[in-house]
């Protein structure tokens, strides 16, 4: 922004560029988000199976819990959260085959590229009952997001190597 003022010979100011810019947008119906895995959640949970309210829950509550570690969400990007999330939800599950040609398509990604990440979130899924940040915990181990907290984290995820 600061560019643009100096380019207009400061005959705008940094707000005016701004709300300038916000109008033209508005105008021109583009909309601006900041992406988190929840966009992609949606995508390849649909990707991922038919409609099914367990998988589904599993995916938002290992997703989550990659959020509520910092150094997770400036590690990877969100779509690649989403993705390991969805693979992790999958073999905690065992909704076989893990990951899909249809699952890479949509998601861009491979077994191989999201496996670390996905180790890190069902390591998150095994401390979980013990960590200090318990509220995604105690959202998801309710009976209305199926209790999935408390399922057994996969263990042949942890145990496979890359």
């Amino acid at each position: 922004v600061h560019d643009l003022v100096c380019i207009s010979d400061y005959a705008y100011t940094d707000t005016q560029i701004l709300v300038m810019e916000k109008a033209i947008l508005e105008k021109l119906e583009w909309y601006l988000t900041v992406p988190t895995p929840y966009v992609f959640l949606v995508r390849y949970i649909k990707a991922s199976v038919a409609p099914d309210l367990e998988m589904e829950n599993m995916v938002f509550f290992l997703a989550e819990l990659g959020l509520m570690h910092y150094p997770t969400t400036i590690l990877y990007c969100p779509s690649m959260i989403a993705a390991a999330a969805v693979f992790a939800a999958r073999c905690t599950l065992n909704k076989t085959p893990f990951w899909s040609e249809t699952l890479k398509h949509y998601s861009g990604y491979s077994e191989e590229q999201i496996m670390d990440c996905a180790k890190l979130l069902v390591g998150f899924h095994s401390a979980a009952a013990e960590s200090k940040l318990k509220v995604v915990y105690g959202k998801y181990s309710s009976s209305d997001r199926g209790a999935v907290a408390l399922f057994t984290p996969t263990k042949s995820l942890l145990a496979r190597s890359t």
